[in-house]
């Protein structure tokens, strides 16, 4: 019998004192107080984690601290993030406000996801989106 796709949510009234590892695709509207590792990952507007977050895709909203590495990011406009952060392709909105270096890992990790990198055995996955002359891509949104 064939899975179909997963998510998890975690409400805005829950808070987790822990790592948190999901196969899944993951929605936070809580808190987290440790690290993260999952497939994608939606960060509500009024959620907060601290500790480092490792996907292949994520979209963020909220209050981070903590080492943000994943393949494909999207800062929203109310996302407030302090660390750093490698991506191969990033989106940030206009008016969000990061406090920490950028930094593409595109060229050294083409060959894993980001989550592979940091918690499990590298895993192949496609290339990253990158522009004509072989750097990652970067997209201002307004």
């Amino acid at each position: 019998m064939a899975s179909s796709p997963t998510f998890s949510v975690i409400g805005n009234d829950v808070i987790i004192r822990g790592n948190v590892e999901a196969s899944a695709d993951l929605h936070i509207d809580g808190t987290i107080e440790g690290d993260i590792v999952c497939a994608s990952l939606v960060q509500g507007e009024s959620s907060r984690v601290e500790g480092a977050i490792s996907a292949d895709t994520a979209r963020l909203s909220g209050t981070v601290k903590g080492t943000i590495t994943v393949r494909e990011l999207v800062v929203l406009r109310n996302a407030r993030i302090e660390g750093d952060v490698h991506y191969e392709s990033l989106t940030i909105e206009q008016g969000a406000n990061v406090t920490g270096r950028f930094a593409s890992d595109a060229a050294a990790n083409r060959a894993q996801p980001a989550a592979a990198r940091i918690a499990r055995p590298a895993e192949a996955k496609d290339a990253p989106r990158l522009t004509e002359d072989g750097e990652p891509r970067l997209t201002l949104a307004s």
